[in-house]
């Protein structure tokens, strides 16, 4: 519990530029220099050190550069075990997700803020590898079912940046897979996209087809058969254009 408080704590001081991923990255230079002092008390030294350094690295307190240019660097048997304990996590655990419960803790405990970048990282890993089967299982061990809302929020606004069709009809996919196996409950899928919609005005100072994606996506989610129509007539009307019925031949009116 200790281990997981001190990992939180180094991204909560990260994250509020109390510390910097420089500061952060000599503290754990200064580990690796007194390693040796550090096993006569702590036999797991080496495989502790390894953990936190990949946390951190998974937390992006620092980069993953780090840890290969330390390894080359290294000076003491003991200080390139520790290293080759955090490489091994990193190149092991998918996308680093699974990182989050190095020492053993549930979701239900971690920071709202960390469980949204794990969403957030999910999400991008799911748009570039289009691999259902783990985006559900790095969801499935977040363990916050509770909080599977955030998903849906985050893969709204994620469509509307990205802008492209592919990402849109992927997406779709996904939360359909989801929907379909109760991942993601009926009140978590609408909180989600209520919570998007909420958004939308300011989303749409830096993405002016804003309400018009929004529009297109929640249409191809009705038409995927997992979301109520219900939920398009939620939709702000300012900036969209509608569209027309499939006997128009799909086209927009504005």
């Amino acid at each position: 519990m200790h281990r997981e408080m001190s990992s939180q704590l180094l991204a909560d001081l990260h994250s509020h530029q109390v510390l910097s991923s420089q500061d952060i990255a000599q503290g754990f230079l200064s580990l690796l220099e007194d390693v040796n002092d550090l096993l006569l008390d702590t036999p797991e030294a080496l495989q502790v050190i390894g953990n936190f350094i990949a946390r951190a690295v998974a937390d992006d307190c620092i980069p993953v550069e780090f840890v290969a240019t330390m390894s080359s660097q290294a000076t003491t048997k003991e200080a390139s075990e520790a290293l080759q304990r955090a490489e091994y996590l990193l190149a092991a655990n998918h996308g680093w997700i699974k990182l989050d419960n190095v020492w053993g803790t549930g979701g239900g405990i971690r920071p709202v803020k960390v469980l949204v970048n794990k969403m957030q990282m999910l999400l991008k890993e799911y748009l570039d590898s289009f691999d259902i089967q783990e985006a559900m299982r790095c969801l499935k061990e977040l363990e916050v079912p509770h909080f599977h809302h955030e998903l849906v929020y985050e893969a709204v606004i994620m469509v509307i940046e990205d802008s492209s069709d592919q990402a849109a009809a992927n997406m779709v996919k996904l939360l359909k897979f989801m929907c379909d196996a109760v991942l993601i409950t009926v009140d978590q899928l609408e909180r989600g996209f209520d919570r998007a919609i909420q958004a939308l005005p300011e989303l749409s100072v830096d993405v002016p087809n804003t309400f018009l994606l929004t529009e297109r996506f929640v249409l191809l989610c009705t038409d995927a058969g997992f979301m109520s129509t219900s939920l398009a007539d939620k939709l702000p009307g300012k900036g969209r254009k509608r569209f027309v019925s499939e006997g128009d031949g799909g086209l927009i009116k504005s």
